[in-house]
Formats: structure tokens, sequence, C-alpha cells
């Protein structure tokens, strides 16, 4: 048997293992709570068979529903088994080519994942927010904290397309607009990522935007520029510049991490003969606004036309959709 000094030795792999622990310990959690509703469905099932109900029948109807959702939504977080699926993610927004169209785009996909997290319970934190001049964003990074956060959030990595009558085109013309979605997952103090001092530029200079009458007074928001990758993260959020340094750096740890990864990817790729390659990507999903409307997911061929809903954050079954496709595609299983 282990004992508590020797497991406590190494406390990278111990903070790892309780880590583990915690996870597993919630979907046990998870099941005896719908095994103890299930076995007081069985009790109330009973109590149909001996005199009709109507009031009862249609209980059990509604808690059967309720148990099939709940069923289903534990049956899908066995689909996010990767190493930081059930952890936090570090979500990034970016319009593409097209100026105040796909600034204000960009905007609106930001509105419809903090509506999304916020119906979810998720915690988010918007910790870097460049604004347009004309309207719309011209970056957005924001941390969302929760169960499973990257490992359902990393389905959204990829273009966004939009189709719309432009509200800035006085003509009224349709127009298409991209914006990209990144995901990265937050990597905790366990895992090792090496950072030389030396390839650091570290920029501070004043927040802009929201903030507070105190934002634009010190140079409190921080911008750090890793020389050897070029990946630039800053945080504006706080009004300490050691907070926002602190948070930065967290943002580059968990991008260097999914760099590397993918370097690594990359290279595995041509050693397997993969053509394909790992970048910016194309379209994932459609928004389309005019003539018609339809959202469409590109990858699974899910469709709406409740556009409205979507972009008020209601995008779990396009989630749930492509989770499952990955469950299922030939060697999703290994």
């Amino acid at each position: 048997m282990l004992h508590a000094q020797e497991f406590w030795a190494d406390a990278s792999r111990a903070r790892e293992i309780m880590k583990e622990q915690r996870a597993l310990k919630n979907v046990v959690d998870q099941l005896e709570a719908i095994g103890g509703e299930l076995e007081e469905l069985t009790v109330l099932l009973g109590l149909l068979r001996e005199e009709e109900d109507p009031d009862a029948l249609k209980e059990l109807g509604s808690s059967l529903r309720s148990q099939e959702r709940q069923i289903a939504a534990l049956e899908l977080t066995t689909f996010m088994a990767e190493e930081y699926d059930s952890g936090n993610a570090i979500l990034s927004i970016n319009p593409g080519a097209g100026g105040t169209e796909s600034q204000d785009w960009a905007q609106m996909l930001l509105r419809m994942y903090l509506r999304w997290a916020e119906a979810g319970s998720y915690k988010t934190e918007i910790i870097d927010l460049l604004p347009a001049e004309e309207a719309g964003i011209k970056s957005a990074t924001v941390t969302v904290a929760g169960a499973y956060a990257y490992g359902r959030l990393k389905a959204e990595i990829g273009v966004h397309r939009l189709v719309r009558i432009s509200p800035f085109d006085a003509n009224h013309r349709r127009h298409t607009s991209f914006a990209s979605v990144f995901v990265y997952p937050e990597i905790d103090d366990t895992i090792e990522v090496a950072i030389d001092d030396k390839d650091l530029r570290i920029d501070t200079y004043r927040s802009s935007g929201a903030g507070g009458q105190h934002v634009n007074v010190t140079d409190s928001a921080v911008r750090i520029t890793h020389l050897p990758t070029g990946i630039v993260v800053s945080c504006q959020n706080e009004r300490s510049q050691h907070k926002n340094k602190g948070m930065a750096m967290k943002v580059l740890r968990a991008r260097l991490y999914d760099h590397y990864r993918r370097e690594q990817e990359k290279e595995m790729a041509k050693l397997e003969g993969d053509k394909k390659e790992i970048a910016w990507g194309s379209q994932i999903r459609s928004y389309v606004l005019a003539p018609y409307q339809l959202v469409k997911d590109h990858r699974t061929g899910l469709e709406t036309s409740n556009v409205d809903k979507v972009l008020d954050g209601e995008i779990e079954p396009f989630i749930d959709a492509f989770l499952m496709k990955g469950r299922t595609s030939p060697g999703a299983a290994k």
C-alpha cells in the first residue's frame, strides 16, 4: 500500500492523480444519482399498476424524459476521454478579411459563446478584448471554467461563415463574413511547458475599453510575445499589472502547449503519409440570415432554421452531433 508520505513525494504526480480522482468521482456521483431516481420511478410505476392515476402518469413521463436527458449527457462525457477534455478552456475569436463586416460577426460569435456558457453554468472571464473602430471587435480571449469546457468547446474550432444583408451597406447588399474560433486547454501546473525568459518580450500599455475610471490611468495591460514561435498574448482585464502578467502567462502556456502538440501531429501525419494540413482549416459552419434562415454544420450535416436561437447560445445540438460523429467515425476508437 502506498503511504501518504510516498504519495506526496512527487507533488506534481499527486496533483495529477487527485485531479483524475475528482473527475471520476463526479461521474460516479452522477451515476448514483440517476440510479436513485430510477428506483423512485420503479416505485411510482408499481403504484400505477395498482390504480390508474393521470397525475402520476404525467409525472412518470416527465421524470423519464429527464432521466433520458441526464443519461445522454453522461454518455457524451465518455466521448470526451482525451487528456484535457474534462478541464477548462481558453477561447479565442478573430475576424477574417472583410473589415467591419467580419469584426461585427466576431462580436456576434463572442456573444453566442458567452450565452452558451451562461446557460451551461460555466464561469467565463474576458481577459482580453480589442474593440474595432466602427463596430465589432478585432479580437477576444475568454477563459471558460467548468467540467468538460474544453471537451465541448473544441467542437467549435474552425472558421465560421455568416451570410446576411449588411447593416453597414447603404445599398443593402448581401455580404459574406468569416471569423475564426480557436480553443486551447487550460494547462495546469502539473504539465511542464518549457518557457525561457530570454525568449519573451514583455510590453506594458494602458488598457482600452470598458473597465472603470482607473483603466487608462496606469500601464497595467500586458502583452507577451514568444519570440521563437511569434505567438502573442495579452491581458488587460485586471487593474494590477502583476495579475495581468500572470493571466497572460497562463494563456501563453496553453497556446504553446497547443502549438507544440500540433507540430508533433504534423510530423506524425507526414510519417503516416497523411497530407492534410493542421492549420487555419476550412469553414465548419455556415449561418445564413438572408435570403433564407439556416444554420448548417458542414462536418455533421446537422442544420436548423432557427438562427436566432443558435446565435443566442443554443449550440448544444451542434456540439453533441460533432462528439457523436467523432465517436462513430472509423478510427475514432483506439
